[in-house]
């Protein structure tokens, strides 16, 4: 490869990693609650190209029922029927189709187990703006082990 396009690769992937550190919704915070940003799973849960720039991904050490106890008290979170119900689901249906993880190896890592997840939409000015998605537990980037804490999954619904 040439240098130029060396140069130019290592600035895409800089702007990349800018946009992945940022917060979904454009505010420069992190979602409320105990998460840290974990921009590393972004090429394994969010697709690939420049759609991927709509997802951003924290993880936190708390059970996802904890999260969901302390989530009730988020005014931004949208209540429709059915969300933020903790559900139990196989990990392939829990992570869906977007990602380029290697959905064999990731069948093997839960085994029998189930990951459970919950979803909803957050707001702003009464219109949603993000889909939220809760998973735990959730595995680790190499795929060896579970993580028995949460990961979300964010998706800026206004992404141009």
């Amino acid at each position: 490869m040439s240098r130029t396009l060396t140069a130019l690769a290592a600035t895409c992937m800089a702007a990349m990693a800018a946009l992945c550190m940022a917060s979904p919704s454009g505010d420069g915070e992190t979602p409320p609650g105990n998460w840290t940003p974990a921009p590393a799973y972004l090429p394994l849960f969010a697709p690939a190209g420049p759609r991927s720039a709509a997802y951003a991904i924290y993880v936190s050490p708390l059970a996802l029922d904890t999260l969901l106890r302390q989530l009730t008290a988020e005014p931004s979170l949208m209540r429709p029927p059915g969300a933020w119900t903790a559900t139990a689901m196989l990990p392939l249906d829990a992570f869906g189709q977007t990602g380029g993880y290697d959905g064999a190896k990731l069948a093997r890592l839960y085994g029998s187990q189930r990951a459970r997840i919950a979803r909803g939409p957050r707001s702003a000015g009464g219109r949603p703006i993000e889909n939220w998605t809760l998973i735990s537990p959730y595995p680790t980037r190499d795929f060896t082990r579970l993580q028995p804490g949460t990961m979300l999954i964010v998706l800026n619904v206004e992404f141009p």
